[in-house]
């Protein structure tokens, strides 16, 4: 039976074909890559040192560097995509969430802005910035500094995507955005700032939806290595992000 960290033999199975070492690719065989996957799994939900990662996972050295290995080569986001299977696009959903970042994050090296680290009111953060389907399941993130405007990145969200509305709160009410959306032959639904001179209507009744996007980052906050920025590299936090999403999927 699978422990609370861990795969179950059925989730793996859907998994197991996507990562490398399978028959016929070159390098080291992965019969161990289930064991590995627990590793990180319970790294990325106790947020615990690799050090004290227990022995039944293998070696917290050789775990963390394939799990680091893997991060460089785009493996976790690759499972991730490949897990997109049949999104539900009546309409999306497009939010952020700031991240407080750990001082083990914010040492060592300058050039925290290259990091995704940025400071915002709640000092220190990374600011996830996130898609999500009609069902609150990710489709699409990415992580920018603490600061930055949740405006700003609308449209590299939303590049690409095929539905009949979009849902965002009113940090997203700008003209550019409405513009683009409505190019994209989607329906805006984004209440209007108080500021704005001309009321913009939205639909209500369709915008109650937009709290699955703020359960869906409930749902991964429960993993402590993303509610906490430990890493100081963003890809590996990024790593974290889509194994989190990718059981989501798994679950699904």
């Amino acid at each position: 039976m699978a422990k609370r960290y861990e795969l179950t033999d059925e989730q793996y199975e859907q998994i197991k074909d996507l990562l490398p070492g399978k028959v016929g690719d070159p390098g080291r065989t992965a019969e161990d890559n289930h064991r590995f996957i627990n590793g990180v799994m319970w790294v990325l939900r106790s947020s615990a040192f690799w050090r004290d990662m227990p022995e039944r996972y293998g070696n917290y050295e050789t775990t963390y560097k394939r799990f680091s290995r893997w991060a460089k080569k785009g493996i976790w986001e690759q499972v991730f995509k490949r897990l997109l299977k049949d999104p539900k696009n009546a309409y999306v959903m497009i939010d952020s969430t700031l991240v407080k970042a750990h001082q083990n994050a914010t040492t060592g090296k300058k050039g925290a802005m290259c990091q995704a680290l940025g400071r915002s009111r709640g000092g220190l953060t990374t600011k996830l910035h996130m898609l999500c389907d009609a069902l609150g399941r990710p489709l699409k993130m990415h992580l920018t500094g603490g600061h930055c405007n949740d405006c700003t990145q609308a449209e590299t969200l939303l590049e690409g995507q095929r539905a009949q509305a979009v849902i965002a709160d009113k940090g997203y009410d700008s003209n550019a955005i409405r513009a683009f959306i409505a190019k994209a032959k989607m329906k805006a639904v984004i209440p209007s700032r108080c500021h704005r001179k001309q009321q913009i209507p939205h639909d209500k009744k369709l915008y109650k939806q937009r709290n699955r996007i703020e359960r869906l980052f409930g749902t991964l906050k429960q993993n402590r290595r993303i509610a906490t920025r430990f890493d100081r590299n963003d890809s590996h936090y990024m790593a974290f992000l889509f194994l989190a999403c990718a059981l989501i999927w798994l679950t699904s």
